[in-house]
């Protein structure tokens, strides 16, 4: 009788053991699930220059955007938490060698605007430098502007864009 008792605590200890082995090792798994559940997560911050001069230097929150040309678009910088219902933006205007000889100086600028809700799976923030110094910004899922029509994505049975 002594026995088979000994041998039924030890299948109940393994098992324990079991049990407690398995939950070690997911342990980290199940920490990383649920912090990642709530934080906010980083974003992309990229940004467009309509303006006829380029931008020097810009920043969101004091996230250092990077510069932009006149007329044309700027990379990706990543990645940032923007949280709360305002966002700063600070920007330097340049200019090019022919408005430099035209008489034009550097212009600091700065504006606080509303920061539009991020909706889920919303990675990039855009920032849009329209002229006259007007500046907007909108999220999206992927590099497409906010701000623009997004392109048909119809294939035809060829495989080609319509």
């Amino acid at each position: 009788m002594t026995m088979a008792m000994n041998t039924k605590r030890q299948k109940i200890w393994r098992r324990r053991n079991l049990a407690i082995g398995i939950f070690v090792l997911l342990m980290p798994f199940i920490g990383s699930y649920l912090y990642n559940q709530f934080r906010t997560p980083g974003a992309m911050l990229t940004s467009e220059n309509y303006m006829d001069r380029p931008i020097f230097s810009f920043w969101v929150n004091d996230f250092w955007g990077g510069n932009l040309m006149a007329m044309g678009g700027g990379g990706i910088m990543c990645c940032a938490r923007f949280e709360g219902d305002t966002i700063k933006i600070k920007w330097i205007l340049d200019m090019t060698r022919q408005q430099q000889l035209q008489g034009a100086v550097e212009e600091h600028h700065e504006v606080d605007l509303t920061l539009p809700k991020r909706a889920s799976g919303d990675q990039y923030l855009h920032v849009r430098f329209d002229p006259e110094n007007k500046v907007r910004v909108g999220w999206s899922p992927d590099l497409y502007s906010p701000f623009e029509s997004r392109p048909d994505q119809k294939l035809t049975e060829q495989g080609r864009t319509q």
